[in-house]
């Protein structure tokens, strides 16, 4: 390899790391724009959030389905990814926990929003529950214990168990703004706590 193709290499690394921050960026626009008008908002609108052209956004998904598909797991993974950051960063599990917990609430109502074009028959849409699963639950799993493990906490509830009851929650928060289920879990998290 000659200075010209390793200086070629180098050029070309950053404008991947660009481009893959562009398509995060996208990906972020779009589920706000899914949240605030639904999945069938006008790509336009996507474009704009995004401060991209259309072209852009067909560049990278050629299809709605594709672009759905791309939020929803850019979402788990940001959810996922948080879990370890805040147990490490958090002053207390029971804060991770908590932190956590306010983002899972968040992406549920998101994926609520989603759900119509999640069930459209597309098959690639049929992973995507456990894709949610696999990467959510042992999170999940790993911030209850740690809470649990502290002392901060008393809990006989399992990970999955305590994800599907936020999930109930959080069903018909997209759609009705008196219904807080932010407040709702608030309480369910405070119930955990260990009594002082």
């Amino acid at each position: 390899m000659n200075d010209g193709d390793r200086d070629a290499g180098h050029a070309a690394r950053p404008k991947r790391a660009d481009a893959q921050r562009n398509k995060e960026a996208l990906l972020d626009a779009a589920a706000a724009v899914f949240v605030a008008s639904g999945v069938e908002a006008p790509v336009r609108d996507i474009a704009a959030e995004a401060g991209v052209g259309t072209a852009t956004i067909y560049r990278h998904f050629p299809t709605r389905a594709d672009l759905v598909i791309a939020v929803y797991r850019h979402q788990v993974e940001a959810c996922a990814e948080a879990g370890p950051a805040l147990l490490a960063s958090a002053p207390t599990a029971h804060a991770a926990l908590e932190s956590w917990l306010g983002l899972f609430v968040d992406f549920l109502v998101t994926k609520h929003g989603l759900a119509a074009a999640l069930q459209n028959g597309n098959a690639d849409f049929g992973s995507l529950h456990a894709y949610f699963i696999d990467r959510l639950l042992p999170v999940c799993a790993q911030l209850l214990d740690a809470a649990t493990a502290s002392g901060e906490i008393h809990c006989d509830l399992d990970a999955y168990q305590l994800m599907r009851g936020i999930g109930n929650l959080c069903i018909g928060a997209d759609s009705d703004p008196d219904y807080d289920a932010r407040r709702l879990v608030a309480l369910l998290v405070a119930g955990l706590r260990r009594p002082r």
